[in-house]
């Protein structure tokens, strides 16, 4: 078990990699490049960078959702690690803590739709991560446990949104781009905020997968809401960074 949960971890990461990595490009690098462009090279270079750019996200985001579910299912279920203490009972309780975990992309796709202010949107989320973490506890998650389902809260939140908002949206304006035509107002729209959505939970994301395995910051749950926040406010800082950022 050991062995292939170190195999599984392994493609975990390298599929993270590929995954964050192509949205930080996306957000940093091609949302800078692009306006740069005229209409004739948009017509050229999108049809045949953003396709190939894509696929390797999209993808990479599916194998980092599937194996990081095998990974929580036999790192913290199959041996008791994610209730407090080691030991604990599958009653309601988890039930709704599961709940939560896998279908609170639900919530969050309503305020996505009806949210269009990202510093309201961040009150809120900090305000339901908050609930979710007393969610948790009332489950007997221990503090590892609890954290680990928070950033596997973000990446079905994030990987949600590459498959069912980005890519489908991002098919109809690479379509209407080859053709020399302007996309449907409300796509690009509907891409940036999921992407930049995914760009804020990406940092904190990646925080839960490394303190999953400690428990230093276990005193208190202000510890978590307060590395998600300062998580946002360096991705806050990258993207003014990124808008300063010039070509040769």
């Amino acid at each position: 078990m050991d062995g292939l949960e170190a195999i599984i971890r392994w493609g975990h990461v390298v599929a993270g990699i590929t995954w964050i990595g192509l949205l930080y490009f996306f957000n940093w690098v091609n949302t800078a490049f692009v306006p740069t462009m005229d209409a004739e090279t948009k017509k050229k270079v999108i049809p045949e960078l953003i396709p190939r750019t894509l696929y390797w996200f999209r993808w990479g985001a599916l194998w980092t959702w599937v194996t990081g579910l095998l990974l929580l299912l036999m790192h913290f279920y199959h041996s008791g690690a994610v209730f407090e203490g080691g030991s604990g009972n599958f009653g309601r309780m988890t039930i709704a803590a599961l709940m939560v975990t896998f279908l609170g992309v639900l919530v969050y796709d309503v305020l996505a739709k009806a949210v269009k202010d990202n510093r309201l949107m961040a009150s809120m989320g900090l305000v339901l991560i908050a609930l979710a973490i007393t969610i948790f506890q009332g489950a007997g998650f221990g503090y590892r446990g609890y954290v680990i389902h928070i950033g596997t809260m973000f990446g079905t939140i994030m990987a949600f949104n590459v498959w069912m908002r980005i890519w489908p949206a991002q098919r109809i304006i690479i379509a209407a781009t080859r053709d020399g035509q302007a996309p449907p107002a409300d796509k690009p729209a509907l891409a940036s905020q999921r992407s930049k959505h995914n760009t804020y939970l990406s940092v904190p994301l990646v925080w839960t997968m490394i303190d999953q395995h400690t428990t230093f910051y276990a005193g208190s749950n202000l510890w978590l809401l307060l590395v998600v926040a300062v998580g946002w406010a360096v991705v806050y800082l990258c993207y003014r960074k990124a808008a300063q950022v010039k070509g040769f």
